[in-house]
């Protein structure tokens, strides 16, 4: 894919459109606070408490969210060398939001346990579910040895469908208070951010982000071909595997916390190639920029469209991204035909 912007000059410009986002995001809402007032020092107290319990950590909950979902968008497209991959349309994030609706309609024991704990139960249970997901539509891609993108495409459509119905019957099984749970998933939400989920999931993607960084050059000789990276040393079938754990774990997470929020793993990383070039190196953090500032910006428009009221970012997301994939597939069959 043509390269349209230098790979010098990316991470000023992604760091800039994140730190407007976020300013941006903690200005804006039913009640506006100047953005005078949240960069400098004299705000009143009123807006203060604003700031610090509700908006600071529903804007730190989106930028961690959206960099997850565009770098396991990224890894399962370098895992499948195909730019149509995504956690949400192959089904992992049904398939964790499964688990996650099992956890809430079938556990007698959540509501005892301190919310960290019930943090980390959710995402346990995500976890599982996207890694079951992830293992079974690799296993079923397969095509004589080689991943094919059709059977991709169809395991995936089958386990959104499996899933569905699974969740559909959880709302069935559920009382009133499981099933406003489980309607904000199916929409993703990020409303009632605490610091104590911020403090969960920072603890968990941080890491990984760090790791998946550090592993960019393994993920170029994966592009190669198979064939290519085990000539040049990489065990392929090891580090499918780290890299199907690591896209489970951050979908996984994601999903506990805040639903299915779908297109971010698409869209931001063809982006990123597009403007950058396909090198995993610059791939890798600035998708995690990107994604940021996308889900930043798209959860503030949720929070102005319908004031006071709020949509949930999962239907922003959707209406960004459905016009992208639609332009996507397009964009594939004029070059292959």
């Amino acid at each position: 894919m043509k390269r349209v912007l230098s790979s010098q000059i990316p991470y000023p410009i992604l760091i800039l459109a994140l730190f407007i986002a976020g300013v941006f995001a903690l200005t804006q809402g039913a009640y506006s606070i100047s953005w005078r007032e949240v960069l400098g020092a004299s705000i009143n107290d009123i807006d203060r408490q604003i700031l610090i319990t509700v908006r600071l950590p529903r804007l730190l909950m989106a930028a961690l969210v959206g960099a997850a979902l565009a770098v396991s968008g990224a890894l399962m497209q370098a895992l499948f060398r195909n730019p149509l991959a995504d956690p949400g349309l192959l089904g992992v994030s049904s398939g964790a939001s499964v688990f996650v609706g099992i956890l809430i309609v079938l556990n007698p024991f959540s509501g005892d346990l301190p919310l960290w704990a019930h943090s980390y139960m959710q995402s346990a249970a995500a976890f599982l579910g996207a890694v079951l997901t992830c293992w079974l539509i690799f296993q079923l891609s397969k095509h004589k040895g080689q991943v094919s993108v059709l059977h991709l495409l169809l395991a995936g459509i089958a386990i959104n469908a499996l899933s569905g119905s699974a969740t559909g019957l959880l709302t069935y099984m559920s009382n009133d208070e499981q099933l406003r749970a489980l309607t904000f998933w199916a929409m993703g939400n990020l409303g009632g951010s605490r610091w104590e989920q911020v403090a969960v999931i920072a603890s968990i993607l941080l890491p990984l982000f760090c790791y998946v960084w550090r592993q960019s050059k393994n993920l170029n000789l994966l592009l190669l071909g198979e064939d290519e990276a085990r000539y040049l040393g990489l065990d392929v079938e090891r580090f499918k595997i780290k890299l199907i754990a690591i896209v489970a774990l951050c979908v996984g997470v994601t999903v506990a916390f805040t639903g299915l929020i779908g297109f971010i793993g698409l869209m931001v990383p063809h982006l990123v190639r597009m403007l950058f070039g396909a090198d995993n190196r610059i791939v890798i953090p600035c998708s995690a920029l990107l994604g940021a500032s996308l889900l930043t910006g798209a959860d503030t428009l949720a929070r102005l469209l319908v004031i006071p009221a709020e949509l949930p970012v999962g239907l922003v997301t959707s209406l960004l991204g459905g016009p992208f994939f639609l332009w996507l597939l397009l964009k594939n069959i004029r070059e292959t035909s």
